[in-house]
């Protein structure tokens, strides 16, 4: 599970195979009050440990191992890394791939430190906001993991709209069982109210709702 940790600067990773390249960047980030680093190429940014601090990578698209735009596709997993590409030779149908990929921002060589650094800005509020979301929805996890298998069934036929008497019938228990479950699954998740229960459910996903 990665979540934000206090007092540790952001991450510019840097991937880049020119290497004056990478050393005015890593300047540039510095002076920032950034954290760089460097990588002459993807697969040994791929290599590198993955660190649960808010960060974005300034990719180059035309990589001697795997390009840019694979690269991306490889981290296509990990939300909390917005990728800003940076290329020598911008063209349209790469610019559109990259930003339909979702990357945050295409630029071509040569481009102010300014737009760079507002780019990397951006992009380190995205990843610091991703980082919290997937924090709290680990929290949500380990809260669901703790109820019991009846407490689960209780809970998806509940956040479902069905009645105490409802889920009684369904699961062959009294009302006041059903009562009882629903009230431990309410302590279980701290869910101050019903609509809190949906929305905890909702973000879980088909597992907390029963469906498939």
């Amino acid at each position: 599970m990665l979540s934000a940790t206090p007092n540790i600067k952001p991450i510019v990773y840097v991937v880049d195979d020119d290497v004056s390249v990478r050393e005015s960047l890593e300047l540039l980030i510095i002076e920032a009050g950034f954290r760089p680093v460097m990588f002459a190429g993807a697969q040994q940014f791929l290599d590198h440990p993955e660190e649960p601090v808010p960060s974005c990578l300034v990719l180059d698209v035309g990589l001697p191992d795997l390009n840019g735009l694979e690269l991306q596709r490889r981290l296509a997993g990990r939300p909390s890394l917005p990728i800003i590409f940076i290329t020598g030779r911008g063209d349209i149908p790469t610019t559109v791939h990259a930003m339909k990929a979702g990357a945050v921002e295409f630029m071509t060589k040569p481009f102010g430190p300014e737009e760079l650094l507002a780019a990397i800005g951006d992009a380190i509020e995205r990843s610091r906001a991703s980082l919290a979301h997937e924090a709290d929805l680990q929290i949500l996890r380990e809260r669901y993991e703790s109820l019991t298998a009846r407490e689960r069934q209780v809970m998806a036929l509940v956040v479902r709209g069905q009645l105490n008497k409802q889920v009684a019938f369904e699961l062959g228990l009294t009302e006041i069982t059903v009562k009882v479950h629903r009230g431990r699954v309410m302590r279980k998740m701290k869910a101050s109210s019903l609509a809190d229960a949906v929305n905890m459910a909702a973000r879980l996903g088909n597992t907390a709702t029963g469906k498939r």
